[in-house]
């Protein structure tokens, strides 16, 4: 009688399969194709049950690319404020200013950017006017309203000779 080598047992075979950690829409489609390839000519598939698969695929792919929007999301997040906003360093800014005891809107001042901080997750922009404010509060970001004036021309200064 001959025997059967042990390394052919089944419990000893090295290479052991790993299933991946979820199925993907990559999967999905092929799982799909390879049942769409492996029906019976005569008993083919419902195309109701086809219909319902087709929406799942879709589903499927609309919640991927919405994990990977979440993804983006909280990685942009992760990003200091500070450095989110640096790009304004040397900028004019008009901004709202308050009452501290009212709280009421007590107008619009404008002043250049000299730095950036984080105070409790929020941009503080360092002003060259020695304020402080959050990025929030910024309306405008440009020429302050002194630049404006001194560059628009009075509409009665018009040239010699013009009616």
């Amino acid at each position: 009688m001959t025997s059967i080598d042990p390394s052919l047992y089944l419990s000893n075979q090295q290479k052991q399969r790993e299933p991946s950690a979820g199925l993907g829409k990559d999967e999905f489609l092929k799982l799909l194709v390879t049942q769409m390839q492996n029906q019976d000519p005569m008993n083919s598939m419902d195309e109701s049950e086809f219909i319902a698969q087709m929406a799942t695929f879709s589903s499927l792919e609309q919640m991927m690319n919405m994990s990977n929007s979440m993804d983006l999301l909280v990685n942009n997040q992760l990003v200091s404020p500070a450095i989110q906003y640096s790009h304004m360093i040397g900028e004019t800014v008009n901004y709202r200013t308050f009452d501290e005891e009212t709280g009421r809107e007590t107008g619009v001042e404008s002043s250049k950017v000299v730095s950036v901080s984080e105070q409790d997750g929020w941009a503080v922009f360092h002003l060259e006017n020695g304020e402080k404010i959050y990025a929030d509060t910024v309306i405008e970001v440009g020429m302050s309203d002194n630049e404006t004036d001194n560059n628009e021309t009075d509409p009665s200064e018009n040239e010699e000779g013009e009616a």
